[in-house]
């Protein structure tokens, strides 16, 4: 099986050349964008961490590692768990980006995903 192409963007940042297909992985909606600049294929808020991961997590980078563990058990929650899952689906046919809205995409949710994603 190849391997999946699957990128981690900002929210904020223009279309890239190879943005297949654009999902937004956060919970809420990012500060100041609107639906049209965002040009999303889709808004996938199920396969976000619980509000009490994301208070805690705060994007310390000191917390990463705990958080990407966190998260991941997170994700076998079965309404996560179907996201992802349609997520992997997305990114077996096309480029899958994923969109955050953080300052720091390595650090985020989206990177975690990226890598389950993966493989």
């Amino acid at each position: 099986m190849s391997k999946r192409t699957v990128q981690v963007r900002r929210v904020y940042e223009d279309l890239g050349r190879h943005d297949d297909v654009r999902v937004l992985v956060d919970r809420i909606w990012p500060r100041g964008v609107t639906k049209e600049r965002a040009d999303l294929d889709e808004w996938c808020k199920d396969v976000a961490p619980s509000t009490e991961l994301r208070k805690w997590y705060g994007h310390e980078p000191k917390r990463f590692e705990e958080f990407t563990r966190r998260y991941r058990a997170e994700l076998k929650n079965q309404e996560r768990a179907e996201a992802l899952k349609h997520l992997e689906d997305l990114a077996k046919h096309e480029t899958l980006t994923l969109l955050t809205a953080t300052k720091d995409p390595d650090i985020s949710e989206a990177a975690v995903l990226a890598d389950l994603i993966r493989g």
